[in-house]
């Protein structure tokens, strides 16, 4: 702030002395104080058409999904597992650490408070059955009807980032649930800067923070439901900022937010500033059972037709109640046109 002010105050300073040199020079040219007053006059309109000159506004940058790191949102560049990163393969070249270790039934077991896992190349499960723990630059590979790629139970603080969680493949070998917190009951989960592929569904938690994710090319298995992020409805707080969720597949979300039984309320949930393309709706907004909904905040979000032109099959939201209290949709937008997105 001090040197704002100060290089104001410097070119005030400046413009006066100017403007003394500036009428000297004219009276000393015209020999009179009407040429000086008529200076002045000239300068002052001159100034007064420059404020009042129309301020163009900055142009908004469309089609944003043809390369989302150009906008600001994730993809293959800026997420996972860093290029060019040395992993070690479990158990090939290391079967345990301190807090986790290979378990020979065919997983990997972290059981350990505070474990820090990084640098490893996993093609199995890894389940989390500690808190504080810490998951960074690891590639998890696996597939299988019912398979987990990272899962977690009844676990506290748990942050998964920078990572890539896949399948093998898109169709038998997709994983079934990428990211899942399979009691619902975790907290302080975040989930952040990862790339996740080839699931069935790619991110399943009712509560923490999931943002800066690139959540992409879905796996399909016959009778799938294929889901973004997918919230089994609570009143847990939780915010879902500043992903990119492509789901080529005309069914079923980007991001739901649901219920798992009517009677049930559905509260706290921010969806911000993500880039969503495809799905059934991109968004289902809770209340699909009839459940009450408050607190739902939907804003600053861009709904792409990357694959459908109402960004989902049938559209960009399904089930949102905006009646609900502290429910707001605000400032959503098309990435094709910029237009507005209602509810």
């Amino acid at each position: 702030m001090n040197v704002t002010t100060t290089h104001h105050a410097s070119a005030t300073t400046t413009a006066r002395r100017a403007g003394r040199r500036l009428a000297a020079a004219a009276a000393a040219v015209a020999g009179t104080a009407a040429v000086a007053l008529t200076l002045s006059a000239v300068a002052g309109s001159a100034a007064a058409s420059a404020s009042s000159a129309p301020v163009k506004a900055a142009a908004v940058q469309l089609d944003c999904a043809a390369a989302p790191s150009a906008c600001g949102y994730p993809d293959a560049t800026n997420t996972g597992v860093p290029a060019g990163t040395k992993l070690l393969t479990v158990p090939g070249q290391v079967s345990s650490g301190p807090g986790w270790y290979y378990d020979s039934r065919g997983w990997v077991e972290v059981d350990g408070n505070g474990a820090d896992l990084s640098g490893l190349y996993i093609p199995m499960n890894l389940d989390i059955t500690a808190s504080n723990v810490t998951i960074n630059d690891v590639q998890v590979v696996t597939s299988g009807a019912s398979s987990f790629g990272i899962s977690l139970r009844h676990t506290a603080n748990v942050t998964i980032e920078n990572s890539t969680i896949s399948g093998v493949n898109a169709t038998t070998g997709r994983v079934a649930n990428a990211i899942d917190d399979i009691y619902g009951d975790s907290t302080g989960m975040v989930i952040k800067g990862n790339n996740i592929s080839d699931w069935r569904t790619a991110v399943q938690v009712s509560a923490g923070l999931v943002a800066g994710n690139y959540i992409h090319s879905p796996g399909y298995i016959a009778g799938d439901h294929v889901n973004g992020i997918y919230d089994t409805g609570s009143a847990q707080p939780l915010t879902i900022s500043g992903n990119t969720i492509f789901n080529s597949m005309n069914q079923t979300d980007d991001i739901t937010l649901e219920a798992s039984a009517s009677g049930q309320t559905v509260a706290n949930k921010t969806i911000t500033g993500n880039l969503l393309a495809g799905g059934g709706y991109s968004i289902y907004g809770g209340d699909s059972l009839g459940n009450a909904t408050s607190d739902i905040v939907v804003t600053g979000n861009r709904f792409s037709t990357l694959y459908y032109p109402n960004s989902g099959a049938f559209g960009p939201v399904a089930y949102y109640d905006a009646t609900g209290p502290g429910n707001t949709w605000t400032g959503n937008t098309s990435d094709a046109t910029g237009n507005t997105i209602t509810s």
